[in-house]
């Protein structure tokens, strides 16, 4: 398999799923500097000129962080990936559902790319600030519902290399705080290897 990915995006989290498998693959950096994400090459690869994009051993290519991480858990069973029990795995998909649509999208996305948002330059400050709002909200609420627990669905899950992306952005990149659980979360995920080897192999 191949992954296309840009360093520190929301492709890290497939990368981390990738490295806890253990199946062997290669990655593929598309450099968003240099607007590679709309070249043709890559559009023949995702026409949505986004990452991440998995082009799997027979050639197809999936894409979108919710529906490569269950093909990986679905495919590699034995890594126990998503919780048993009808409701552990709805609860489990309800956070990595609002992380992805909510924390990155809604928020985030206002934070990195305020020209999506509005088409006057003189209104980017405000649509960042509204972007980070929405995405401390966001962690509070995650905060509430990891409680005690050490991974979101009490054991670790496709949900937790989403929360640590968007927490790494927080942390790293805007550097706004996170609240004790998300933070101890983060903690967690990063002391596991598959994260840290990564990290490293993105330049992170």
């Amino acid at each position: 398999m191949k992954l296309f990915y840009s360093p520190g995006s929301c492709a890290l989290g497939v990368h981390i799923l990738m490295e806890e498998i253990g199946a062997p693959f290669d990655l593929a950096r598309v450099n968003f500097a240099e607007r590679e994400q709309f070249g043709e090459p890559y559009r023949s690869v995702n026409p949505k000129s986004k990452v991440p994009a998995l082009q799997r051993d027979d050639g197809s290519v999936l894409t979108e962080y919710q529906a490569i991480s269950v093909y990986l858990a679905l495919t590699h069973p034995e890594k126990r990936l998503i919780p048993l029990g009808a409701e552990r795995h709805a609860r489990m998909m309800e956070a990595l559902e609002y992380v992805v649509g909510t924390i990155h999208g809604s928020g985030f996305r206002r934070v990195f790319r305020p020209g999506a948002f509005t088409r006057h330059e003189a209104d980017h400050d405000a649509v960042k600030a509204e972007g980070i709002m929405i995405a401390k909200d966001g962690f509070q609420l995650i905060d509430r519902s990891l409680g005690s627990k050490d991974f979101i669905a009490g054991d670790f899950s496709i949900a937790d290399p989403a929360l640590f992306y968007v927490s790494f952005w927080a942390a790293e990149r805007v550097k706004i705080g996170l609240p004790m659980n998300v933070q101890k979360h983060y903690d967690r995920m990063t002391d596991r290897p598959a994260v840290r080897k990564a990290l490293k192999d993105e330049g992170l």
